[in-house]
């Protein structure tokens, strides 16, 4: 099927199910199937009439429907479209206005700051949501003037009703005499193309969230850019020549400027830019990654031969990049501003990402963006700033209205619209393979929940699952798991199966009130345990327990992926981090056993373990506890590690948050400078080169100059798809983008060509 063809699926998800399941393609309902090969664009309302009559019956009229609880066994079922999830051009088609212009941000409305830049239109200027006495706002160097702008006014529903009543009724259809002919808007129109179909839901109006901002495509797009930019990418560069006659127009950043040297005409090398050392340095670390099974896709594919950019990011991968890896990889290669700023914003991401998200944190956070943003536009030149780098600002307020973002991104859909891929089988014909395809596979779902005894996609086991154990008087004993991988037999001396049986019966709680009684009740369970375990354990090189895989450290370092890093709390709030070494079973009496971890276990105080700004470096060199090596299997929790280019290789980062339930208030956008002393930063001579070679040969000196920082990190503000993708709005005519939308396996690409 070719990439230009473009279909419009149109998925229906319930909110009422429980969290856990409401977002699994077997519950996701495909409502509607707007036909290709074009987009609908604005007369996308055409096609929803028949959902928008259903919905509006749904409301006011209701439906009966069994309910197996009651005693009547039916009661009136009403239903309300809740929001709708979908990317920035969608949202543009849905809501009808226009992301594109000068007033592209559908939340600042008509005071969207903006600015034309040489090609394109940059969302340049977020010193207006400082507060009005802040002295960045008297600060030249952003745009070489003084911005005394009000912050944008927050648009109310009614505001809004009252701005779509001076909206003009437009004739649907692409045909010249049909509606097909464009007009100019208004002044009272502002970017309103039309008023959107939803209104005439009963409620639809008096909804503050009705299109979420996908937190997936602006991630990936600002991920891109920063990559782009950092790496001198030449088809993601944001640093283009015409950035940089942007900066000689404003009167900015003289160093920077292009300049003529004989017949050539030069460009300095930029702070932001990595050299040609750290850029492949900065790709070999992203080869060197390991991530633990089913956690991230194996990064090392995506870097280019000659180690000098990344290749084909998806998604999924722009969202572990930022997330876990760009803070701490590009932490030695820039300067320490630099890397503070982004090292802000990545953790903006991963505190707005995380399962439980305090609403105290996300006012915080939106306070902190707003100097974030303004620090970017200290660093990036002003065509940095697309539309997506804007959208980020919107996030946190979002977040306040609709929760966590896992109920409200496009990953899962975007895995929906791959399975309905999978369903062409006649390239001619699409949407009817589409819809047989589906049909079948609906009634196939249907059919399978009264199938008991036979695996379906309900029943199925996932890939860790451990299986269900039986509930034990003594808690030791439910220390189980799922042996993977060939069975061996270790002998252990005195010494160690001492160790061991001690560790044991001081972690059976169970067993403190028999410590206090002459006679203690004798069980089965009890009986075995008082017995000794046999000289000879089982030992397996891999298991899986309560649904995580560990590998031992000896077979993990031949797989491309890693499991073998552990943590376990300790009695306070410290935490003990090591590697898995051996995977034990203990066998007692009556067929009961326990399965211990063998780790070796690193040090943790102050002198080998170094946090900074939420990034934990460990030294794996300094071993303890070597007395007190095992802990229970169900009592370990999985971490990774990372080698950190700015300390070597013994000092590797330890991700502390991986697969647990993590919380907002983890993660703090404050980034402390002191610290970053102790790295060593390599300095180079500033150098120029001619405009026409690559920028990827420029060096640039490292500078630790962070006045312009420092002043402003504890400001109160006031109340106010297979392909990577490019970054929306980055080619402009007089009024719109020229926007090329492709589609590939997973992920919808936005490609905008670029008249740098």
């Amino acid at each position: 099927m070719s990439l230009s063809y473009s279909m419009w699926p149109v998925v229906l998800t319930t909110y009422n199910l429980p969290p856990w399941i409401c977002m699994k393609a077997e519950y996701l309902m495909l409502s509607l199937l707007i036909p290709g090969p074009q987009s609908p664009g604005k007369d996308i309302d055409v096609f929803l009439r028949l959902l928008i009559d259903e919905l509006k019956e749904l409301w006011v009229h209701g439906l009966d429907t069994r309910d197996a609880t009651s005693e009547n066994g039916v009661f009136r079922m009403r239903v309300a479209l809740l929001w709708t999830v979908n990317d920035f051009p969608a949202r543009s088609s849905l809501s009808g206005w226009s992301g594109q212009g000068y007033r592209a941000c559908p939340t600042c409305n008509e005071d969207t700051p903006s600015m034309r830049v040489i090609g394109k239109t940059a969302y340049f200027g977020h010193r207006r949501f400082l507060p009005t006495n802040h002295h960045w706002r008297s600060n030249l160097q952003f745009d070489g003037r003084t911005d005394r702008k009000r912050p944008p006014r927050r648009f109310s529903t009614t505001d809004i009703l009252e701005q779509l009543h001076c909206v003009k009724t437009g004739i649907p259809g692409k045909h010249p005499n049909y509606g097909g002919v464009k007009r100019k808007r208004g002044d009272d129109e502002l970017n309103w193309r039309k008023k959107s179909i939803f209104y005439e839901l009963p409620y639809w109006a008096t909804i503050e969230l009705k299109h979420n901002l996908d937190v997936m495509h602006i991630e990936k797009n600002v991920c891109d850019s920063l990559l782009g930019t950092l790496l001198a990418d030449p088809h993601k560069l944001k640093d283009t020549d015409n950035a940089r006659l942007d900066l000689a127009k404003l009167g900015i950043r003289h160093e920077l400027h292009l300049f003529e040297d004989g017949n050539k005409l030069m460009k300095p090398a930029a702070d932001y830019t990595f050299s040609d050392a750290d850029r492949r340095k900065f790709c070999r670390f992203i080869r060197s990654v390991k991530f633990p099974d089913g956690f991230a896709s194996n990064l090392s594919k995506n870097v280019a031969q000659n180690d000098s950019h990344l290749l084909g990011l998806k998604s999924h991968d722009c969202h572990v990049i930022m997330q876990r890896l760009l803070p701490v990889g590009c932490r030695s290669l820039v300067n320490k501003n630099i890397w503070s700023t982004i090292v802000e914003l990545c953790m903006f991401f991963k505190q707005l990402c995380a399962s439980t998200v305090n609403v105290s944190d996300i006012v915080e956070a939106q306070n902190q963006l707003v100097l974030i943003l303004c620090k970017l536009e200290r660093i990036f030149p002003p065509a940095f700033f697309d539309i997506m780098i804007h959208l980020v600002l919107h996030l946190p307020e979002e977040a306040k209205l609709g929760g966590p973002v896992h109920m409200r991104w496009m990953y899962p859909f975007e895995r929906y619209l791959k399975r309905l891929k999978d369903y062409v089988r006649n390239a001619a014909k699409p949407e009817g393979s589409i819809a047989e395809g589906y049909v079948v596979d609906e009634a196939l779902t249907f059919c399978s929940r009264y199938f008991d005894d036979v695996e379906t996609r309900f029943n199925k086991p996932d890939r860790n699952d451990d299986g269900i154990h039986p509930t034990r008087q003594l808690s030791l004993f439910e220390s189980q798991c799922k042996p993977l991988g060939k069975q061996s037999y270790v002998e252990l001396d005195n010494n160690d199966r001492d160790k061991a049986e001690f560790y044991i019966l001081n972690n059976s709680p169970e067993l403190e009130p028999y410590l206090k009684t002459q006679a203690p009740e004798v069980t089965t369970e009890l009986l075995s345990l008082s017995s000794k375990t046999n000289m000879v354990v089982s030992s397996y090189p891999a298991c899986i327990v309560n649904g995580v895989r560990f590998v031992t450290h000896d077979r993990d370092v031949r797989l491309r992926t890693q499991n073998s890093g552990v943590s376990v709390p300790g009695t306070g709030q410290e935490m003990f981090y090591g590697q898995l070494q051996q995977i034990l079973e203990f066998s007692y009496l009556n067929g009961f056993s326990v399965v211990l971890f063998r780790c070796k276990w690193f040090k943790c105080d102050s002198k080998h373990m170094v946090t900074e700004n939420n990034i934990a470096s460990i030294d794996i060199n300094g071993e303890a506890y070597k007395d007190d090596q095992f802990i229970l299997a169900s009592q370990a929790k999985q971490v990774f590690y990372v080698a950190d280019p700015s300390r070597g290789p013994n000092w590797p980062v330890v991700d502390i948050d991986l697969l647990q339930h993590n919380i907002s208030s983890n993660f703090t956008l404050f980034v402390d400078l002191g610290n970053l002393q102790e790295i060593n930063l390599l300095r180079r001579d500033q150098d120029v080169i001619p405009i026409v070679q690559p920028v990827t040969n420029a060096s640039r000196p490292i500078t630790d100059d962070s006045s312009f920082l420092n002043d402003a990190d504890e400001v109160e503000l006031s109340d106010e798809e297979d392909k990577s993708v490019e970054e929306y709005a980055d080619e402009e005519t007089d009024a719109e983008n020229e926007i090329d939308m492709e589609e590939d396996d997973d992920d919808r690409s936005y490609h905008a060509s670029d008249s740098d």
